[in-house]
């Protein structure tokens, strides 16, 4: 750890190396597992490619998985130390992702320069440089040759620079987007004290988009934009009965208008109908989506107890809830294992449990104080509820 801390601190900005500018690098990220030493070796897909350029719609980790059997796993290879590297996402379409296969490390540079080989130093490693903010790109014409020693002719020239939202992010954005903008879990406590909505005009029933409501509780300092909810069915923990949270069933937005002791609202959104004692949360503007991919550094034990949509089954690209959250230790970017546990079996009169089995990989992007929500990213069967979580 002390020669990826001290590799860390190398600056990527002003040198070459073997001839290649790496101002024209967005960024590279690559260290070397040496073999005898490291057992959770990353292994390399026998069909890989030995490059591949990058496209909108690419996330992280599709892309390691073309070049690795463990696409989790590509912080390990691209050089990630979260003391040093805060943000390795600054990787765009267009970018061409070079594999050295001999020693399993992937260069990021331009779809048009080559790929810088990798510098050898001891012990087997290639340096460790962190990711930088996406580099500004010369266009025009060069600068004209000097006349004079002292007088030189220079020309305006554009400068290009990558948006960060142009970035590609680590599991498919479009995916869960939505659930970075929702409430979708109440603390038992919170329902005490939430706003909630008591009439409406010309009293009516029920209430959609454009209507005027009246409701009770809202703070003068939390803003005029709130999202209206209502608590679903008790997410209940299977091993301790204990209550976690309600789902939220997430009804629209609305908007102050007034805020008094009776507040006066607009319904500026509205996806199911809404009436008297629909509750009010804080709106969100949502929440980053580029996560690192890791192993917890903890063993945690968790189980589905939910899955989106009301459904009792789910495949990959499937929205889970787990009975674990922060206070577990769980983070956004953690990845567990899913095991689907194997029924006992008797033989010769002795009866047997069989070991759970293994059958894919989900990614947490969501977590709350008790529960979390992960994206099931590989299974090779489907993911049913109660079945078990682990740390990989």
């Amino acid at each position: 750890m002390q020669n990826l801390n001290s590799c860390a601190n190398i600056a990527p900005h002003s040198f070459t190396l073997l001839g290649f500018s790496m101002r024209k690098i967005i960024s590279l990220i690559c260290i070397l597992i040496p073999i005898l030493t490291y057992a959770d070796e990353l292994v390399v897909r026998e069909n890989a490619p030995d490059h591949y350029v990058v496209v909108k719609g690419d996330t992280l980790w599709d892309i390691a998985n073309k070049f690795f059997k463990d696409p989790w796993k590509w912080p390990q290879v691209w050089g990630y130390n979260k003391d040093t590297i805060k943000d390795p996402h600054w990787i765009y379409p267009g970018n061409l992702v070079v594999l050295d296969a001999n020693t399993k490390t992937l260069h990021f540079g331009e779809q048009a320069a080559s790929a810088p080989q990798a510098a050898e130093t001891q012990n087997n490693q290639v340096p460790l440089v962190p990711a930088v903010p996406p580099a500004a790109t010369d266009i025009g014409s060069e600068e004209a040759p000097a006349t004079d020693a002292k007088l030189q002719k220079l020309y305006p020239k554009a400068r290009v620079i990558n948006d960060e939202r142009e970035a590609i992010s680590s599991i498919p954005a479009n995916v869960i987007n939505a659930f970075l903008r929702k409430p979708l879990v109440i603390e038992k406590d919170a329902l005490a004290g939430a706003p909630v909505i008591v009439g409406s005009v010309e009293r009516r029933a029920l209430l959609s988009f454009g209507d005027t409501a009246f409701a009770t509780g809202i703070p003068k300092d939390k803003g005029s934009l709130w999202q209206l909810y209502r608590p679903g069915k008790a997410l209940v923990d299977p091993d301790t009965d204990e209550i976690l949270g309600y789902e939220a069933v997430y009804l629209g937005d609305a908007n102050v208008q007034k805020q008094d002791e009776i507040s006066t609202l607009q319904i500026t959104k509205s996806v199911l109908e809404i009436h008297k004692g629909d509750n009010l949360i804080q709106s969100s503007v949502g929440l980053p989506n580029n996560y690192i991919p890791r192993s917890p550094s903890n063993q945690i034990k968790a189980k589905v107890i939910s899955i989106y949509g009301g459904v009792n089954q789910a495949g990959q690209g499937s929205v889970i809830t787990l009975n674990k959250g922060k206070r577990d230790g769980l983070e956004n970017g953690h990845v567990l294992a899913i095991y689907k546990e194997s029924e006992s079996s008797n033989f010769n009169g002795d009866e047997y449990k069989l070991p759970a089995m293994r059958y894919g990989l989900v990614f947490v992007f969501r977590t709350f104080d008790k529960v979390s929500y992960a994206l099931v990213m590989e299974v090779q069967r489907t993911v049913q509820l109660l079945d078990s979580l682990e740390t990989p």
